[in-house]
């Protein structure tokens, strides 16, 4: 999705006419969940390194597993 396009939404609204729900095409309700795991992991990632957790990496965190992907 190019960054200065506009996806297109069909609102569903109440019979007040306050919107209650949208409907998105299914690639933009993917790449928006998707951006929203990478900020969550982002935010995990800047948490942990703030409170000065030791990072060890997966070879020695895990050696049974590495490579067994």
């Amino acid at each position: 999705m190019a960054k200065n396009v506009r996806p297109q939404a069909q609102w569903i609204v109440n019979s007040n006419g306050e919107r209650t729900a949208v409907i998105l095409d299914i690639k933009v309700y993917e790449l928006l969940v998707e951006a929203f795991e990478q900020a969550e992991d982002i935010r995990a990632y800047n948490e942990a390194k703030a409170e000065g957790d030791e990072f060890v990496p997966l070879e020695e965190a895990w050696p049974s597993r590495v490579g067994a992907v």
